[in-house]
């Protein structure tokens, strides 16, 4: 019997489902090797770093454009 056989559907409370995950989250940790966890490590760099190089430059001309600054700080944050 697996762990999702034990609980039928609609009767899993918050606390149950806690326990239903735990064991196999718990046990897959303890048995990842280095490796492992170094390509995940670098998967999420990968994913991360085009998304920080998108989004930071638009918040930064968002809030650029909506308020009123001065024209020496619009230049120094055109260079950056």
């Amino acid at each position: 019997m697996n762990y999702r056989e034990q609980y039928p559907p609609g009767q899993v409370n918050a606390v149950e489902l806690c326990r239903l995950w735990s064991g196999p989250v718990d046990a897959l940790e303890r048995h990842l090797s280095a490796n492992t966890w170094a390509l995940s490590a670098v998967a999420a760099a990968l994913i991360a770093y085009p998304i920080a190089r998108i989004v930071t430059p638009a918040i930064l001309h968002g809030i650029v454009t909506h308020f009123i600054v001065p024209d020496a700080v619009r230049t120094v944050l055109s260079l950056i």
